[in-house]
């Protein structure tokens, strides 16, 4: 009985443990994957090189204790000759123009309001133009919080391609067809909450990459366990008929 007893011992290690950590590997790819996710980030499908689009920047909240209250935009080059915020519920936006050009946009939570809440997110969009002539431009965004702390997404990506710890938001501009006039009138039917193509932002590629990743891991973690519960309900079973 004792020898039975150790046996169905050294079953159970060697079929519980391997599943419990792939279970643990699978949840911890996919925790990594939304961790590397949580910038801020600017898409545009209908921006041209010259030309004038709507530009969505989303917002998630990093904080652990604090809102969002207020986000401001740096216009790329020596800002751009014309620049509207989308009216966004709860927030206020100003324009700040220097020399007749849209250098900044800033959009400031109404008094009372949420604002972007912890673990969510807000997007924010702008119509202008035209943009610099050129196949990526930066956005630097300041992010600031209810608590007084500010998070500068600024920095730009380095030629390895190796990810700063805040990067600035870049744009992927398609060539334009110098049709300022058309792309303009494109940019006032153009949808403000479209959606980034995989062209637009590398970086979510490779976001969505890693979260398929998770997934998978997490999954083989599952069916691991699973197989273990019914591993060991054979095993007991057994131990049962051979007492």
């Amino acid at each position: 009985m004792k020898n039975s007893s150790s046996t169905r011992a050294r079953i159970t290690r060697r079929l519980v443990l391997p599943a419990a950590a792939a279970a643990v590997v699978g949840a911890a790819s996919l925790t990594g994957a939304g961790a590397a996710s949580a910038h801020v980030s600017a898409f545009a499908p209908t921006v041209t090189q010259g030309g004038y689009g709507v530009v969505t920047l989303a917002v998630p909240n990093e904080s652990d204790a604090a809102a969002t209250t207020q986000l401001r935009v740096t216009m790329p080059g020596d800002g751009l000759a014309s620049a509207r915020p989308e009216t966004t519920p709860g927030w206020k936006a100003v324009v700040t123009k220097k020399d007749d050009r849209v250098t900044e946009i800033t959009w400031t939570a109404d008094p009372g309001s949420a604002g972007i809440p912890v673990g969510q997110f807000a997007q924010f969009s702008f119509s202008g133009g035209p943009f610099p002539e050129q196949e990526t431009v930066t956005l630097p965004t300041l992010q600031v919080f209810a608590d007084g702390e500010k998070v500068d997404w600024n920095e730009p990506t380095p030629a390895n391609g190796t990810e700063p710890d805040r990067p600035a938001p870049v744009l992927a501009l398609a060539p334009g067809s110098g049709a300022h006039g058309d792309a303009h009138q494109a940019a006032t039917t153009a949808t403000p909450q479209a959606a980034p193509s995989s062209s637009s932002d590398s970086s979510s590629t490779a976001d969505s990459a890693a979260r398929w990743l998770g997934g998978i891991g997490l999954l083989v973690g599952v069916l691991g366990v699973v197989f273990s519960v019914a591993a060991l309900r054979v095993v007991r079973k057994n131990g049962r008929l051979d007492a």
